[in-house]
């Protein structure tokens, strides 16, 4: 058994399927196509097969390709007209070398994207060196808070004890 490259109908890649060893060339499959005919009298409804409907209606939905996918292609694709196109030359001419048949499904734009540098993610002792520094801020923010607090209460006392003479209280 080997892995070959499965893509969809436009060439792109989509996973590795398992074949066996001798698998070469490139063969579409197809989409499974099921009809559920609704029965009040079941619980559970089951799908319905005809297998001469299901084989007029099956549509192609991508291929197996028996040629390997390069490395550095960041979402590779199968290019099905360049391999039709030297499928229908080796008939002709069977000293045709093989074209190239990956190709790079993304845009530039897309592999800028993908590829620019990204904003690194603060370790624990970073998120933690941050957290410190907020609190010691915070901490600091209070304590003076209370120090204006008290300053502000022996100002009223001393208001209040100039108002009121101190033996009539």
């Amino acid at each position: 058994m080997k892995a070959v490259p499965k893509v969809n109908t436009d060439g792109l890649y989509l996973e590795d399927e398992l074949v066996d060893d001798a698998f070469s060339g490139v063969v579409p499959f197809y989409a499974k196509l099921e009809t559920v005919v609704f029965d009040p009298d079941q619980v559970e409804q089951v799908p319905t097969s005809d297998k001469d409907e299901e084989e007029a209606e099956q549509e192609i939905a991508g291929y197996l390709i028996g040629l390997p996918v390069p490395a550095g292609l960041f979402h590779p694709r199968f290019d099905l007209v360049t391999w039709e196109v030297h499928r229908d030359a080796m008939q002709e001419a069977p000293q045709e070398s093989l074209p190239e048949l990956w190709v790079e499904g993304l845009s530039k734009e897309e592999i800028e994207e993908l590829t620019k540098p990204q904003p690194e993610e603060s370790s624990e002792l970073d998120i933690l060196k941050q957290r410190l520094t907020e609190s010691e801020l915070e901490n600091k923010r209070l304590a003076e808070e209370s120090n204006a607090n008290q300053l502000a209460l022996m100002e009223l006392h001393m208001l209040v004890l100039s108002v009121v003479p101190p033996n009539q209280g």
